[in-house]
C-alpha cells in the first residue's frame, strides 16, 4: 500500500506530528507530504526544512490525495477535525491519530461510520518541549507504536502500516483501544497522578523556611520528576481516560491503606514481603527507554569541592563530542554514588563517557 512516492497528511504538525514527518521524509525522500496547521510559523519552517511539500491553511481537497492521514491535534480538536476531514477522505486512505487514550477516538469513528478506514495510534516517544520547532525524526527510534485497528479495518491495511511504522524506526505493537486505555492508565496515567500527588504533599507539609523543598533529591526527586509534565495535556488524559483511571486509583488506595495497617500494627514480616515483591518485580523490567515514562542516562562522577572542577568535566566531554543534557550537583546523597550527576540524551554516551573520565583518573558510577 505505502510506496516510496505515496502522500501522506497531517492535520496538526507539533511535536508528534512533525517527527513522523521528519521520520518519513528521511526513510521516504520522495514521498509528497501535505500538512495543515492553525500555526503558520509551523508549516513556513516545515516548508523551508523540506520536510513539507504543500502547506494547507485549511483542510481542504488537497487531502482527497493523501494515501494515509495522521490526526495530531491536541485531542480536543478530533471530533470537529474528522468532520472536516472525513468529505475529502479516498476510499483507500488509512486514517490514523497519535493520541495517547484511544477509546473517545474510536467512539468518534464509529459515530462518523469510517470504521472500515482507521487504526488508532500512539507513538510512545515524547520531550517536554513541544512544537514542530523540537520535532526530530529520531524521535521514535525504538519508541513503543501501539496500533488500535477497528474490527472492521482490513488485515491487510494493519500489516501495511505496521510495516510502514517499522520502516520509521519504531515498534509497532497491536492491541485493543479497551486494552490500550487500561495499560496506559496503570503505567503512566495514573503514575503521573501519583507524582503530582507526591509533590504537592510536600509542598503543603513543608516548613515556612522551604527545608524539605531545599534537600529534595535523590528518590523524591527520581519518582517525581514526571511531575513536570503538562498540566494541560493530563488534564485532557484525565477527562478521556477517567473510569480507568478511577479504577486503578482505587486499588492504589486500598494497597496504601493495607500497607498502612501493616506498619501500624508493626506487622515486620508483611512489609519486608511489601519492599521486596516491589524490588524483584522493578528489578525485572526491561532497561529501555521505550515506554511513556522515559528512562534518564546519566552517571554519577566523583569530584572534589575545588573552583574549575565541574568545568573541567564539561570541557574534557565537549572536547570529546559527547554532549550533556544536564549536569548538576547532587546535594542529598543518601540513595547516592558521586557528587556530581551528569545527564545524557543517548544510552551510547554513558559508556563512552565512563571510558573517557575513567582515562582522567576520575571515579563513575552508573545510574540505573
Amino acid at each position: 500500500m505505502f510506496k516510496e512516492k505515496s502522500t501522506y497528511g497531517f492535520i496538526g504538525l507539533g511535536l508528534i506530528g512533525g517527527s513522523i514527518a521528519k521520520a518519513l521524509r528521511n526513510t521516504y525522500p520522495e514521498c509528497h507530504i501535505i500538512a495543515y496547521d492553525v500555526r503558520k510559523e509551523s508549516l513556513e519552517l516545515a516548508v523551508s526544512d523540506g520536510v513539507v511539500n504543500v502547506p494547507a491553511h485549511s483542510i481542504d481537497e488537497r487531502f482527497s490525495d493523501c494515501d494515509c492521514i495522521f490526526l495530531c491535534a491536541p485531542v480536543s480538536h478530533n471530533d470537529a477535525n474528522l468532520l472536516k476531514v472525513k468529505q475529502y477522505l479516498s476510499d483507500d486512505c488509512l486514517l490514523t491519530d497519535v493520541g495517547s487514550v484511544k477509546s473517545d477516538i474510536h467512539k468518534h469513528i464509529n459515530e462518523l461510520g469510517l470504521n472500515n478506514c482507521f487504526i488508532g495510534g500512539h507513538p510512545m516517544a515524547g520531550s517536554e518541549r513541544t512544537g514542530y520547532i523540537n520535532s526530530k525524526a529520531l524521535l521514535l527510534e525504538n519508541a513503543y507504536y501501539i496500533l488500535t485497528p477497528t474490527e472492521e479495518v482490513a488485515s491487510a491495511k494493519v500489516e501495511d502500516y505496521k510495516q510502514l511504522i517499522s520502516s520509521l524506526g519504531a515498534i509497532p505493537l497491536v492491541l485493543s483501544h479497551d486494552q490500550h486505555d487500561y495499560i496506559t492508565a496503570a503505567i503512566s496515567h495514573l503514575p503521573h497522578v501519583i507524582a503530582s500527588s507526591l509533590v504537592n504533599l510536600i509542598k503543603h507539609s513543608d516548613s515556612e523556611d522551604g527545608t524539605m523543598k531545599m534537600i529534595a533529591a535523590g528518590g523524591f526527586k527520581d519518582i517525581t520528576r514526571i511531575a513536570s509534565s503538562s498540566p494541560a495535556m493530563w488534564q485532557q488524559i484525565c477527562m478521556t481516560n477517567t473510569e480507568n483511571i478511577n479504577k486503578l486509583l482505587d486499588a492504589y488506595i486500598d494497597s496504601l491503606l493495607a500497607v498502612k495497617a501493616d506498619i501500624t500494627n508493626h506487622r515486620d514480616t508483611a512489609v519486608y514481603d511489601f519492599f521486596d515483591t516491589a524490588r524483584l518485580y522493578r528489578d525485572s523490567f526491561i532497561d529501555a527507554s521505550s515506554g511513556p515514562i522515559k528512562k534518564s542516562y546519566s552517571i554519577n562522577v566523583e569530584i572534589a569541592d575545588e573552583p574549575g572542577a565541574l568545568a573541567s568535566i564539561a570541557t574534557i566531554l565537549a572536547l570529546n563530542n559527547i554532549s550533556i543534557k544536564n549536569i548538576g550537583i547532587v546535594h542529598n546523597r543518601e540513595q547516592e554514588d558521586g557528587v556530581l550527576r551528569i545527564e545524557f540524551y543517548a544510552p551510547e554516551s554513558i559508556n563512552e563517557a565512563e571510558r573517557i573520565l575513567s582515562s582522567k583518573g576520575y571515579i563513575t558510577h552508573t545510574k540505573k
